[in-house]
């Protein structure tokens, strides 16, 4: 059991797998060229996840000094602590629902018009979590806690990269890669919010015309690194010396912040050079699972994999969707919630960045904003519905703040309450 779990929560080694499946299917491909394509894929993986760990360590510290630095406290809307307590309190069930999951989710793209296989493992186990603690907070038992968890999940993973499938056909202007992250429905969603600005579609993040003294920002990463600089410093002087070497671990607090910028920059450089490495082989690959096994199928893979296409909109995104998250602090602390949801900045940073893409796509720079602005009033209150339900299962202090996973759960809690 351990080891099937470790497995399928490990994408590159499952997308190694899939890829020498794949390789072997194919006419012509030696042993030589299916080890080679193997390994591409795993190494290629495994550079893109060092980038996005190096990404989100980064700005982890950001939400640790803008937190203190500004004064705001609440529950931060990250899964990770949530994750660790669900697995605690019911790790069978959360484990065999992950499995039965990817399982239920071949199946699905075998006998359905849902093609989408998910590999998006780390979002796989969150929602996981989510439907174990709501079937078991109703009291079923084990059993049909984990057939009818696997069930929903492999549905999902299935189903809902279908609703961006529109919107990924005209970013990546093919359709052989579908979006496998479970924030689909906003994803979707930012994607008609872009279509309010159709007629402005043309001018896209990717051709803002800088004014000269800002022509620096044409470079993608210098952009990235001037950016992540300005945000950094800024947590830090609000954040102040004593507190910011105590983050630090010891480095100088003013060097801090600019070792972290470039950290961060780093980690995109590497995130970017991995996508491309791992990708052609992985959808070559696919052609021949397609042809052979589950016909028209395609991957469902992590956000990153679609950054190359609007990298500028990555970053109005991320923007866009933190600032929605603070204006919502503002509301819920305004209307006096006993609960107030503080913006992930990682969160903030693949899913606003996602979502800026798919507004963009259909919307230009207006349609970025505005999509990912409405990711992040979504990453904001969606999680306060479901909060009662997992602090009553002993997830206290943290939560689950994914768009799919909130509106799946509330629906999901609708259906049982009928029963």
């Amino acid at each position: 059991m351990k080891f099937v779990v470790a497995l399928l929560s490990n994408p590159a080694i499952l997308l190694g797998l899939v890829a020498c499946i794949g390789l072997i299917a194919q006419k012509g491909k030696t042993g030589t060229d299916v080890i080679k394509g193997t390994i591409k894929t795993i190494v290629g993986f495994v550079i893109f996840q060092g980038g996005a760990s190096m990404i989100t360590a980064s700005l982890q510290k950001f939400n640790k000094l803008f937190q203190t630095g500004f004064h705001i406290h609440g529950v931060i809307a990250a899964p990770e602590a949530a994750t660790a307590a669900a697995q605690t309190h019911y790790g069978f069930v959360v484990s065999v629902v992950l499995i039965l999951g990817f399982v239920f989710n071949l199946i699905f793209a075998r006998i359905t018009p849902f093609k989408n296989i998910f590999f998006t493992g780390g979002h796989s186990l969150f929602f996981a979590c989510v439907l174990g603690l709501i079937l078991k907070s109703y009291g079923m038992n084990d059993f049909w806690s984990c057939v009818l968890g696997g069930a929903i999940l492999g549905f999902c993973s299935g189903a809902l990269p279908e609703l961006c499938q529109p919107f990924m056909r005209k970013i990546t202007g093919g359709d052989q890669q579908a979006i496998g992250h479970f924030n689909m429905i906003g994803y979707a969603l930012s994607g008609c919010v872009g279509l309010l600005f159709k007629k402005h579609a043309d001018e896209t993040t990717e051709n803002i015309h800088f004014p000269k003294f800002m022509s620096l920002f044409k470079d993608f990463i210098i952009g990235v690194a001037i950016l992540m600089l300005i945000l950094f410093y800024a947590a830090t002087l609000a954040a102040g010396e004593a507190y910011t070497t105590k983050v630090s671990g010891g480095v100088q607090w003013l060097v801090f912040p600019m070792i972290q910028a470039f950290n961060f920059t780093a980690g995109m450089s590497i995130l970017m050079y991995g996508v491309g490495m791992f990708l052609e082989e992985l959808t070559n690959a696919f052609v021949s699972i397609s042809t052979k096994f589950i016909p028209g199928s395609r991957p469902a893979l992590d956000v990153p994999t679609i950054f190359p296409y609007a990298p500028t909109a990555v970053l109005v995104g991320f923007i866009s969707s933190y600032t929605a998250g603070l204006v919502a602090i503002v509301i819920m602390l305004a209307l006096h919630f006993s609960t107030v949801i503080i913006p992930a900045a990682h969160i903030c940073f693949f899913s606003g960045g996602a979502s800026a893409i798919f507004g963009n796509s259909t919307g230009g720079w207006r349609g970025a904003i505005a999509g990912s602005f409405v990711m992040g009033l979504l990453l904001a209150f969606l999680p306060l519905v479901l909060m009662p339900t997992f602090q009553h299962m002993g997830i206290s202090g943290s939560t689950f703040p994914n768009v799919d996973y909130n509106v799946i759960g509330i629906f999901l809690k609708g259906v049982l309450n009928l029963f």
